[in-house]
């Protein structure tokens, strides 16, 4: 999930000091980090190595995504320092879309890590992620997830909207259902790929949750990542030659079309304070 630069200007990069060593530096370095080794640092050392030749379209070993997902799946919200009674979970009666937060943990060319903080009722709206591998790991509360990857093996998957819907210039693209279900945490982290897996979702909380984010490769308009988001309309909803499913199959297709970011989308970024990553 992309948000905006300027929402996370402060990144909350500090590294932790360690006493000058006065004999034999290098073992009683690696006897302290053994023994103070946090899980989020754990997270942290293992993501780059399963992204060390991240670039678009990377997608990591069958093994090393395996161990990236193990490691995550032994994430808890203490190894960040969160609670569900913390500000940013707190749901308050306003008109508007609950506010989300975004709490940036650490961000390279080959990889990024972050939480996303949803009161009751958030929603992270559809949206892509393009050439990326993301692992999703829900550390509590409850969601509701639904994700797509495009259709491809249906031919004449586009169309263009015509009438009240129409966007000029945009069209409507045929994506199949991957993921339509509620998870609540404890539960798998789950993982999509480039091209497969779910590559475009969206997140609704159920209750307060916080969502660990993992991107390999990161956002990167220059290089061609840019966040997309969509509106979704039935199959039913256009008539197009040469598509057609099968009856008991149509819930499972939906038509895709590209919008702008959604107004009411309102991610603040804030200053990540549970244990520290340190970058060896």
């Amino acid at each position: 999930m992309g948000i905006e630069t300027s929402l996370v200007g402060q990144k909350g990069k500090e590294f932790c000091e360690f006493p000058k060593e006065t004999t034999n530096p290098r073992l009683k370095k690696n006897r302290r980090r053994q023994r103070k080794q946090t899980m989020i640092q754990t997270v942290f050392e293992t993501c780059k190595e399963v992204f060390s030749n991240g670039r678009t379209g990377f997608v990591p070993r069958p093994e090393d995504v395996e161990r990236l997902r193990s490691v995550l799946d032994r994430l808890k919200p203490s190894d960040v320092g969160l609670s569900p009674d913390m500000r940013y979970f707190r749901a308050e009666e306003t008109e508007r879309t609950p506010v989300i937060t975004y709490l940036h943990l650490h961000e390279c060319e080959k990889f990024s890590m972050g939480i996303f903080c949803l009161p009751p009722s958030g929603v992270l709206p559809l949206h892509n992620h393009p050439g990326m591998t993301v692992f999703s790991k829900l550390l509590f509360g409850a969601m509701h997830m639904k994700s797509y990857d495009w259709a491809i093996e249906k031919p004449c998957s586009s169309v263009s909207i015509s009438g009240a819907l129409q966007i000029e210039g945009k069209v409507a693209q045929l994506a199949k259902l991957q993921v339509d279900a509620d998870f609540t945490a404890p539960c798998d982290t789950s993982i999509l790929y480039p091209a497969a897996g779910g590559n475009m979702h969206c997140f609704t909380a159920l209750t307060a949750c916080a969502i660990v984010d993992v991107l390999g490769p990161p956002y990167s308009e220059p290089d061609g990542r840019h966040c997309t988001y969509y509106l979704e309309y039935p199959f039913d909803s256009f008539s197009v030659d040469g598509i057609a499913v099968p009856e008991d199959e149509k819930e499972s297709y939906s038509w895709l079309q590209e919008r702008e970011k959604p107004e009411d989308l309102a991610v603040v970024g804030a200053i990540y304070s549970g244990p520290k990553i340190v970058e060896v």
